[in-house]
């Protein structure tokens, strides 16, 4: 039984990370950084035994849709195996996560945009800042701090834990 979730918005320079209690899904650690500096964070935390058996990862997987891509989505494509490797050779799970799933578990659709599926994740988890999930500095509410891409390690990790739950995994 897993009791912590790393879910990863992978970038071609920079990437979003979130870690989940993967019990109340309640964001731990988040940020986004440069992929060298978020791969000496998971180095730190393998290092430090705050990454055990109880651990699990998902990162979230690019997919061809038939349209010619640019250097930046292969250069992506070579952090997430740079990520997944790091990993697994320690001995934590890798899952990789489709946007497409991301869309239909948060949304009940693939045509969902970012928006919607950042809305989903309000509508679900905020308690008291129904608009936009942050709260204040004051009156913090479960998305305080969040910006840009950790939405989208945020709903990685999500459905990568719902997945589980239904599934019976957790």
């Amino acid at each position: 039984m897993i009791q912590f979730c790393l879910s990863i918005d992978p970038g071609n320079t920079e990437s979003a990370y979130v870690l989940l209690d993967a019990k109340t899904y309640s964001p731990i650690e988040h940020d986004k950084v440069k992929n060298e500096v978020l791969r000496e964070i998971l180095l730190q935390k393998i290092s430090d035994n705050v990454i055990k058996h109880s651990f699990d990862a998902a990162i979230e997987m690019v997919a061809s849709y038939g349209l010619a891509v640019g250097r930046e989505v292969f250069e992506t494509c070579v952090w997430i195996g740079r990520f997944a490797e790091l990993l697994e050779s320690n001995g934590i799970h890798v899952t990789f996560i489709y946007r497409k799933d991301v869309k239909m578990n948060l949304c009940g659709q693939t045509k969902a945009k970012d928006a919607n599926i950042r809305m989903s994740l309000i509508d679900r988890f905020a308690t008291h800042d129904l608009k936009n999930g942050k709260g204040t500095k004051a009156n913090p509410d479960f998305f305080y701090n969040f910006k840009s891409d950790i939405w989208a390690a945020m709903a990685v990790g999500v459905t990568h834990l719902d997945t589980l739950k239904a599934l019976g995994s957790t």
